[in-house]
């Protein structure tokens, strides 16, 4: 006789114990859970109907028909624990962080070209060390990093000297918006607005010789000077400086794609961007998850970008 395994304990001593709304239920002899006959659902599909459907504790209740206590306990029993994969190969990397709150995030380094993830792992906060530790272990387990794309973490550029990096241009826009706002009024900033708005189809050599010509055309306002209240002259248009010079900063790693040993390099950090996006509207799905159980769900989400 195929008698009814416990969903608790998996024993297979188990009883007939009642009808309700039509559902046969049963009964452990040995743990006295009581639960009802239904298919029987594997840890797989579980999980993957939880993570990647998003389907929520109540929905897969429904769907499973188990209990509420039942999915949340079999969900619980699911392990998912991220180790850092073995690799080979080469190719570019993005590198970028992600947070939930001030204190948790991840650290995760994609390759360019599939997308997978070559390292993850979670932090408190954005440290080099913690990138470093990235680019060690991916280079350990046998992956060669032909260049790296970042985000804009200015000691990232000489922690990681030896390597071609290409700094987002998307977010090289971000920045010089953020200092000069989308409508500046200033006939200065709306040139350079304009000129780093044109930045994703521009080529590296016409790019440097109009940003040139445009320090040159506006050198009186970018220099110009003013007393304040504390007696010192300080330069007058500070927001505008502050925009020149991030761009100055980032110009010798904004066409590093273009080069020659670069053919394949993407200009920007969108792929994992858009990796970041998927996790979080998956996770928000979920709310009110521990600490623990946050990263459980992110490490099942990339051991499945990784088809594991």
């Amino acid at each position: 006789m195929n008698k009814k395994r416990c969903e608790v304990c998996g024993s297979s001593h188990t009883v007939k114990n009642g009808v309700r709304k039509g559902v046969q239920l049963y009964k452990c002899q040995d743990c006295g859970y009581q639960f009802r006959a239904g298919t029987e659902v594997c840890e797989g599909v579980l999980w993957d109907a939880y993570q990647q459907e998003k389907q929520t504790i109540k929905e897969l209740s429904s769907r499973f028909g188990m209990s509420v206590a039942t999915v949340k306990r079999r969900l619980h029993a699911i392990k998912r624990e991220w180790v850092q994969p073995p690799l080979s190969g080469e190719g570019f990397v993005h590198l970028d962080v992600t947070y939930w709150g001030r204190s948790f995030g991840v650290l995760l380094a994609l390759d360019s070209q599939t997308g997978k993830a070559l390292y993850m792992a979670f932090v408190k906060s954005e440290t080099v060390k913690d990138y470093e530790d990235a680019v060690s272990s991916i280079k350990g387990r046998g992956y060669s990093i032909r260049g790296l794309i970042i985000d804009g973490k200015q000691s990232l550029f000489k922690a990681f000297s030896e390597y071609h990096i290409q700094m987002c241009q998307f977010h090289m826009k971000q920045i010089i918006r953020r200092y000069l706002t989308l409508n500046p009024k200033m006939h200065a900033s709306k040139g350079l607005k304009n000129l780093v708005d044109r930045l994703h189809n521009a080529d590296e050599a016409d790019f440097k010789k109009d940003y040139q010509a445009w320090k040159e055309k506006w050198e009186g306002t970018i220099g110009h000077k003013s007393l304040h209240k504390d007696g010192k002259m300080h330069y007058t248009h500070q927001r505008l400086r502050a925009a020149m010079n991030s761009l100055n900063f980032y110009l010798p790693y904004l066409f590093s794609y273009q080069r020659e040993d670069c053919k394949g390099m993407p200009n920007t950090n969108n792929k994992i961007e858009g990796t970041f996006t998927d996790l979080k509207k998956n996770l928000n799905n979920h709310s009110g998850l521990t600490q623990e159980n946050s990263k459980r769900f992110i490490s099942g989400f990339f051991l499945a970008l990784n088809g594991d």
